[in-house]
């Protein structure tokens, strides 16, 4: 029997999964529209390179939406499924004190990626580069150019994976949203995740204290609750704690509001820290008594009435609960990932397009979000891996129908 040709189109981690997964019966081609693989994978390496992280299970489905639409991926190929995966392939790996799951101290992003490619190669996966998808011919032929050059390649089965809109020096852009529109494929527009927020600080407050963290800070809105730390910069805040809170702002601030609530001593409470200023504190001693950093200190007392300021526990109250206004999100481009392209609707259980059998699709391309921490990896492997195992099991069922 003649082995089927599977195209894979992008080359960013999911369909790394995918290609490594395909049975050996297939003949798998990846065509990448850049001059090599994996650039997202390189450039986010550079900020630390997580892998995936030690969360499995129910535990670590809880972490990503739409819940119920990833859940069979994340069980069918959770984190310990992506360290044995990567231990084969010769990159050992370790849990960090955060949860995160790096390569092992001394692995670069760049040797990481490596050992990938180079196990794809083994497999037998072709790899093209400087290939841009631009559509399907009237046979439903995957169009191509190559350069400068309309290229037609006919597959059995076509897999994309052609990413978020961020990122757009890896290559990423909206590009292909218009392409698979104008094929009457639903798609959703991009909306920022995982990014820094914009707030309106007072100009001298912005030039005297940008750069400086907030730290063992907590933020509330929409009745959830984050721990960690921000960093005050020249549009507003940023910081591990601020990019989970941008989705659930995202989400939220047209119903509930663009205010959140700052608690910059979470580990106290109300009670502890008057204790702490004593009965008859002066405002002066605020800052050594309770430790407070000058920006937190600073905008504390811009928020409250000379009065409010010089009582103490009207002061703790607003160090407490402190209120600030978010005006918006930063853009597309700015964010570490995003959320819209395909919705689930569009999609079998096994990311088969409704309107374009035979053409499925995997990573950012699809209407998810997950925090930073290793989660989008993990959700692109998932996704490449269910993938594999559909066309693998489909093959399969093939080959005895021959017999």
């Amino acid at each position: 029997m003649k082995r089927p040709k599977i195209a894979l189109i992008g080359g960013g981690a999911a369909i790394l999964s995918a290609a490594y997964h395909l049975s050996s019966d297939f003949e798998v081609t990846i065509y990448e529209k850049g001059k090599r693989l994996g650039r997202k994978f390189l450039v986010a390496g550079k900020g630390g390179f997580n892998l995936s992280n030690e969360l499995d299970g129910a535990d670590l489905v809880e972490k990503y939406a739409p819940k119920d639409q990833m859940q069979p991926f994340l069980l069918a190929f959770g984190s310990d499924d992506t360290r044995e995966w990567l231990k084969k392939i010769g990159i050992p790996t370790f849990v960090g004190s955060s949860g995160r799951i790096f390569p092992e101290k001394g692995l670069k992003p760049a040797a990481v990626l490596k050992a990938i490619l180079d196990a794809l190669e083994k497999k037998g996966v072709i790899i093209k580069t400087n290939h841009e998808f631009i559509g399907w011919s009237a046979d439903e032929s995957l169009l191509f150019t190559v350069d400068n050059e309309q290229v037609k390649i006919k597959a059995d089965t076509a897999v994309f994976s052609l990413g978020g809109g961020s990122w757009s020096k890896t290559g990423a852009n909206d590009k292909w949203l218009k392409i698979f529109s104008d094929a009457g494929v639903e798609t959703v527009p991009f909306q920022p995740s995982n990014c820094g927020l914009n707030v309106n600080w007072e100009e001298s407050f912005r030039t005297s204290h940008q750069g400086s963290p907030l730290k063992n800070i907590s933020i509330s809105f929409a009745g959830k609750t984050f721990k960690g730390e921000a960093l005050i910069t020249t549009y507003g805040l940023e910081g591990n704690i601020i990019y989970p809170l941008s989705a659930m702002w995202r989400a939220h601030h047209l119903e509930k509001g663009n205010t959140v609530y700052i608690d910059f001593k979470p580990n106290n409470t109300h009670e502890e820290l008057l204790a702490k200023l004593g009965p008859e504190a002066a405002p002066k001693k605020y800052k050594s008594r309770l430790n407070l950093s000058k920006p937190v200190l600073e905008l504390v007392k811009w928020s409250l009435s000379k009065e409010d300021y010089i009582n103490s526990h009207r002061f703790i109250a607003q160090i407490k609960h402190f209120p600030l206004s978010i005006e918006s999100m930063r853009n597309v481009e700015e964010a570490i990932s995003t959320t819209g392209g395909i919705p689930f609707r569009a999609l079998s259980p096994t990311l088969e397009l409704h309107s374009k059998p035979a053409n499925y699709i995997i990573g950012e391309m699809v209407n998810w979000d997950a925090p930073t921490g290793g989660f989008l990896l993990q959700g692109c492997f998932s996704m490449g891996y269910i993938v594999a195992k559909e066309l693998n099991k489909k093959h399969e069922g093939l080959l005895r129908a021959d017999i």
